[in-house]
């Protein structure tokens, strides 16, 4: 997907508006970028594409379950600023390093979601609210990640987790000692990355 593709994957489906934010979003983590590691440097002339698309395509990806969208080591605000902007879903950015958590208050701010969203600096387990949605994008493996945030799940709640390549190989070891049902899906942005999907998860 190049970059103008999209964008005009943004406009379609989120309009004028949305692609405002998104280049507003993506304005202020290059700028940020500047001051500290948020994506890799090499990522960053792609945003589009790397990181803004690969994140809306989870909001397709999570259905129409009610509830806030948690969204566990949001880093530079992907995907959960990205979904906090095009929603308006509630959404809380768990950050555990303090200066990308307060880069992600002050974008929260910047696009004008601030009333909707909530930056938790900290783990992701000192949180318990119940969520609809959980997302993860390359932060632990599937076993670690449900292990750190089951308190926040019931029974309806959907996981939607970029893996790369390896998600296979994850549900297979997560099915060991984890319940649920388990679907893989292709990425939109790159033929070989793969995202899980996961509902009804509980511990064996």
């Amino acid at each position: 997907m190049t970059e103008d593709e999209a964008q005009s994957w943004i406009r379609d489906r989120y309009g004028a508006a949305g692609v405002a934010r998104m280049t507003l979003l993506a304005r202020l983590v290059t700028d940020e970028a500047a001051r500290q590691n948020l994506v890799s440097p090499s990522t960053l002339d792609t945003i589009w594409s790397r990181h803004i698309v690969d994140s809306a395509q989870l909001i397709g990806l999570a259905g129409d379950v009610d509830g806030d969208w948690l969204d566990i080591g949001t880093g530079a605000g992907f995907p959960g600023l990205v979904v906090a902007a095009l929603t308006e879903r509630r959404t809380i950015l768990v950050e555990p390093r303090k200066r990308r958590a307060e880069f992600l208050q002050a974008a929260s701010e910047a696009l004008d979601i601030a009333a909707r969203t909530q930056v938790v600096s900290g783990k992701v387990e000192a949180v318990s609210d119940i969520v609809g949605v959980i997302s993860a994008r390359a932060v632990a493996p599937l076993p670690a990640l449900f292990a750190s945030a089951i308190q926040c799940s019931r029974r309806k709640t959907r996981w939607v987790l970029p893996k790369g390549r390896t998600a296979r190989e994850e549900v297979a070891i997560a099915r060991q000692t984890w319940h649920g049902v388990f679907h893989v899906e292709q990425s939109l942005t790159d033929p070989e990355s793969l995202i899980v999907l996961a509902k009804g998860v509980s511990r064996r």
